[in-house]
């Protein structure tokens, strides 16, 4: 019996090693949410920068549709004068048609008269001059009319193919954001791995100065989403929640970390006040908003909320006070 058991599990393991060995593979334990947030990390780290940049794109483009829109305005008078010019010209010709002033003879056996043909001569003439004047004004008109609009066209033409590259880019940003939330749903399932939104008082202090205002503006979107690109109400990207919090201050910012991070002055770890900037990687990817007490508020990622999060969070650059 003890012979017939000894040979069913060597069996077993050659039964088993020949599967290993046909295919290719070995059994592997499911990575733990651990490993899995730091793949997520990981990853929104490369990310992030993009999403970023996107925003700057984003706000370059604003401004050059305001340029546009300031160029087709300061134009459209000299179009009104073209098309008064033309109406005029085209005054004139149905005035020759009508009175059939088109020829020496016509004019003779209409007056029958050679001293009223000369007049008429005279009055064609007159009436040949206006008419070249008006033709004239027409070409010059339109001429610097071209010359306005080119530069209007190249930038129109530039703005339509920007927008496209932009739009495609946005749609590689969300895919990628999309594979992060499923990895992040599951390791936690929905609404887990978060840990708590706000664990301590925020923001610590209020004295209604503009950092507290802008603090507590921050502190009251906590628990809503992170969205690339967004700048509120319902929903934030980093440096959208950051504009939007210092705007409710009366401060205005970029939709863009970098940029925020050279429209204000810095400021000193030792130094720091509720409501200044903390500005992460040497890129200048990432901020959030100092609440006092050791803890930021800012949209981290995708898959998580807005939240408290310890200043040390990310590796810091620098720090900034708006105002």
């Amino acid at each position: 019996m003890a012979r017939y058991a000894a040979r069913r599990t060597v069996i077993t393991a050659l039964v088993a090693i020949a599967t290993v060995l046909s295919t290719g593979t070995v059994a592997r334990a499911q990575p733990t949410p651990a490993e899995i947030e730091k793949q997520i990390d990981e990853a929104w780290v490369k990310l992030e920068p993009i999403a970023e940049k996107h925003n700057a794109t984003r706000q370059d483009l604003a401004v050059k549709r305001e340029k546009a829109q300031a160029l087709a305005k300061k134009i459209a008078p000299l179009q009104l004068q073209i098309d008064l010019a033309m109406a005029k010209v085209g005054e004139y010709a149905a005035e020759q048609y009508k009175g059939g002033n088109f020829s020496a003879l016509n004019a003779i056996l209409t007056t029958g008269s050679p001293t009223t043909f000369a007049n008429q001569l005279e009055i064609l003439d007159v009436f040949a001059r206006r008419s070249q004047a008006d033709i004239q004004q027409v070409v010059e008109l339109r001429e610097r009319y071209a010359a306005q609009k080119e530069p209007l066209d190249v930038l129109v033409g530039q703005l339509t193919e920007e927008e496209a590259q932009l739009a495609a880019k946005k749609k590689q940003i969300d895919t990628e954001i999309t594979k992060l939330e499923k990895m992040r749903l599951d390791a936690y399932g929905a609404g887990g791995g978060v840990g708590a939104l706000r664990p301590a008082a925020c923001p610590v202090s209020y004295d209604g100065s503009a950092g507290t205002k802008a603090a507590k503006f921050a502190c009251a979107q906590i628990g809503k989403s992170y969205v690339f690109g967004s700048e509120g109400p319902n929903s934030y990207d980093c440096s959208g929640l950051t504009m939007k919090a210092w705007s409710a201050a009366g401060v205005g910012l970029p939709h863009n970390a970098a940029r925020q991070r050279n429209s204000v002055p810095s400021v000193s770890r030792s130094n720091l006040k509720v409501g200044d900037l903390v500005f992460y990687y040497s890129d200048l990817h990432h901020v959030g908003i100092y609440v006092g007490g050791g803890y930021i508020v800012d949209a981290s990622k995708p898959g998580v909320p807005i939240k408290m999060r310890t200043i040390n969070a990310a590796p810091i650059h620098s720090y900034g006070r708006p105002g």
